[in-house]
């Protein structure tokens, strides 16, 4: 069975093992473990927290195989972005110049450093382990997110949105990093990136250039990928623009990817949601359905893939879903679809 879950103090060798894999980019899981003990002690904080709003919490979620232990995945919500350090972005913005002696225009864009998504919601630390990718579990891995925040929609901010992770070349350098980054820190992209991923974002206020940058004066390598995905997060992409994120009109300023937002009512899991209360149990396949069903509870919070079916008594799901979840007869639940277009469940009343 798989199940994704608050990460616990007993993960960090299955995720040490798993931040090996993730590669350069992905500063939200680095293979440097205590970062990671951290990040799970404050998991563990932020779901027995009273309260959600007004501070930094940093739910941390692992998938794990129930029947190896194996832990295959993370995801994870960041409420309260930049309250506790700053959060720093390119804000593209567009200026246009004109001329009536002589008649010309001039269409300008520049980067401003910028902290505009304070106190914002973050979905972040997206990564499968490629030797257990199989279809419905990237997708149970991202929307867990959207149903802990459906069930705890005043814990979370308005406004939501994710780091995509920037194109970088076969050698992992980034063209953005080396005409800008590296001109200010006199690093590689790769050093950077480890220093920003184990929580060190000081030097990046003390270093970066204040004023705006203006993108004409950059070699057409470094224009190019501004905006543009790293190759491996086209996917990651895909299933948040699903969800109903947008462009926002910024980027990362280590290698320039998109950041995504929406809000939070608008993301397409959070919309879909329902809640219930279980009936009673069925025998059924382990792991297999059309539908994300969840414990709503916080510190209890499991989520899994399985089939929820409306009969005459109410809602029923297979007892190895319930028993993954720990729900029992007459417990809440929450559930949706887990493809766009689906039912929102399997009706079987007369």
């Amino acid at each position: 069975m798989i199940v994704v879950r608050p990460a616990a103090p007993g993960d960090i060798d299955g995720l040490m093992a798993l931040a090996s894999k993730a590669g350069t980019g992905l500063t939200t899981l680095p293979p440097h473990a205590p970062t990671l003990e951290g990040k799970i002690a404050d998991s563990i904080m932020a779901f027995s927290h009273p309260t959600g709003l007004g501070e930094r919490l940093k739910y941390f979620l692992v998938m794990e195989d129930t029947e190896t232990g194996a832990i295959i995945g993370t995801s994870a919500v960041v409420a309260g972005i930049g309250l506790d350090k700053p959060f720093y972005c390119y804000r593209l913005l567009h200026i246009t110049q004109a001329s009536n002696d002589p008649e010309m225009r001039i269409d300008t864009e520049l980067l401003q450093l910028s902290n505009d998504f304070v106190g914002c919601t973050e979905v972040a630390t997206l990564f499968l382990d490629p030797e257990h990718r199989r279809p419905g579990l990237g997708k149970l891995l991202a929307k867990a997110r959207y149903l802990l925040i459906a069930a705890h929609l005043d814990r979370f901010a308005d406004r939501v949105f994710a780091e995509i992770r920037g194109w970088v070349d076969e050698n992992e350098n980034s063209p953005f990093w080396e005409a800008i980054g590296r001109q200010f820190f006199g690093m590689s992209f790769t050093e950077a990136d480890r220093i920003n991923g184990q929580g060190n974002s000081q030097f990046i206020a003390d270093l970066m250039p204040k004023f705006p940058i203006y993108t004409v004066l950059l070699p057409e390598s470094a224009k190019s990928v501004i905006g543009r995905p790293h190759d491996g997060a086209r996917p990651a992409l895909k299933l948040l623009e699903q969800e109903g994120f947008h462009f926002s009109g910024a980027v990362d300023i280590f290698d320039a990817g998109p950041e995504v937002e929406v809000h939070k009512r608008g993301i397409w899991t959070v919309r879909a949601s329902e809640r219930g209360t279980l009936a009673g149990c069925v025998d059924g396949q382990p792991g297999e359905g059309a539908y994300l069903a969840a414990n709503p509870s916080l510190e209890g919070f499991r989520a899994t893939l399985t089939n929820v079916v409306d009969t005459a008594s109410g809602l029923w799901m297979p007892d190895a879903a319930a028993k993954a979840l720990d729900l029992a007869k007459g417990d809440e639940f929450i559930f949706a679809p887990l493809n766009r277009g689906e039912r929102k469940v399997n009706r079987e009343r007369n």
